[in-house]
């Protein structure tokens, strides 16, 4: 009896050992987080590929016509100015001399004018009386040719003092022209935002393929857009007129609604950097630009096509394009998955087959040991 006893001692021990074996060197879970598939909606969209920037509608980018010395600014920067205001003045009082010395050179030609043409008018009345008496033989007909000949005369002298009025004219409008040189105006209405140069400096117009800084630096801040680049594999997908989202780094927690308002013509190639179209989105509501600066960092995200109601996954849930792991409560498992996938962004990708609306889907997909068919322990669950 006792070997009997012995072999249950040895057998219990044996039992607890392996059972110690088995504890140890069992399959350990794998700690994952799932979301929870659900219906919604889901959007394709085209992001720049590069930071964009905030520019204004209009930008103009002054200088004079010609060199001077600037006699007069009456504008500073910050200042807004109205379409026609003087933004700049150079020294100009010879061509303002000029001009006065234009005007009165045809103000003497348009007298002139008048006087000898009204000798030519004299003329003409005197010839017209001897030609009346000499239909009654009172007066030679060589006299009346002499009076013919002398209205044709006075006549032509007075079309030519009318046109030399006419060039004198067109003298007062070239002097006025050099004269507007000197002169600078806005163009349209909007805010200086530079100046370069001080009272009584020279200033020089920018040689042909040189180019320098301008005077005035103008800007219409009632309107604006951001131009950012597009990838050229998205540029085919975009079209005038698609809605966008506009977001900037100065405005963390704003989102402003755009539409794409041009494409570019061309794919910008740089050096080193992908291929990029240019596009520009503007903001749709102009008082929600109030507060912008031309200069700002933006992004524009091109809404292509959305679809609502649909099935769909955390697209960080995806595996090799086309699986997902599925976890199973009561088995405390997960099981791989084939889906088909439909409409897809970086957030949400829709599953047309191969999940259901509830589905818990691991988004750890990186976690050591996950494989078809490992037991798993959720950490954390998401319901987006």
């Amino acid at each position: 009896m006792k070997w009997i006893k012995r072999l249950f001692l040895v057998l219990l021990c044996a039992v607890a050992v392996a059972s110690a074996a088995y504890y140890y060197m069992r399959p350990k879970p794998v700690s994952v987080n799932v979301k929870r598939v659900d219906r919604g909606t889901i959007e394709a969209t085209a992001v720049n590929t590069r930071a964009g920037t905030v520019k204004a509608c209009r930008r103009a980018q002054l200088s004079s016509a010609i060199g001077g010395q600037i006699a007069e600014w009456p504008v500073r920067e910050g200042m807004n100015v109205k379409k026609g205001d003087l933004l700049l003045s150079l020294w100009n009082q010879d061509l303002m001399a000029q001009l006065t010395l234009a005007q009165s050179e045809a103000q003497a030609a348009s007298v002139r004018a008048d006087a000898v043409c009204l000798q030519a008018d004299i003329a003409a009345r005197q010839m017209e009386r001897y030609l009346s008496l000499s239909k009654v033989g009172a007066t030679t007909e060589e006299k009346v040719d002499s009076l013919q000949t002398e209205e044709k005369t006075r006549k032509a002298e007075c079309r030519a003092a009318r046109v030399s009025v006419v060039v004198s004219q067109d003298r007062v409008r070239a002097a006025r022209a050099n004269l507007e040189r000197t002169l600078l105006y806005a163009p349209f209405a909007g805010t200086i935002a530079d100046l370069n140069g001080e009272l009584g400096e020279f200033v020089t117009p920018s040689p042909i393929g040189v180019q320098t800084l301008p005077t005035v630096d103008l800007i219409d801040t009632s309107c604006f857009y951001v131009s950012a680049p597009i990838d050229e594999v998205d540029a085919p997908l975009i079209r005038e007129g698609m809605p966008a989202r506009i977001t900037l780094d100065a405005f963390r927690n704003r989102i402003f609604e755009g539409e794409v308002k041009r494409i570019a013509d061309f794919v910008l190639d740089l050096e080193k950097q992908a291929r990029t179209v240019e596009i520009e989105v503007r903001f749709v509501d102009p008082e929600e630009t109030v507060d912008l600066l031309p200069g700002y960092s933006a992004d524009a995200e091109v809404i292509i096509e959305v679809k609502h109601d649909v099935i769909r996954v955390p697209s960080e849930a995806i595996v090799e394009g086309k699986f997902v792991f599925v976890y199973h409560a009561a088995k405390e498992k997960v099981v791989r998955k084939e889906i088909t996938k439909g409409l897809s962004n970086w957030e949400f990708t829709e599953v047309l087959t191969g999940l259901t609306a509830g589905d818990l889907v691991v988004v750890t997909i990186d976690r050591p040991g996950l494989i078809d068919g490992a037991l798993a322990k959720v950490d954390v669950i998401g319901d987006d």
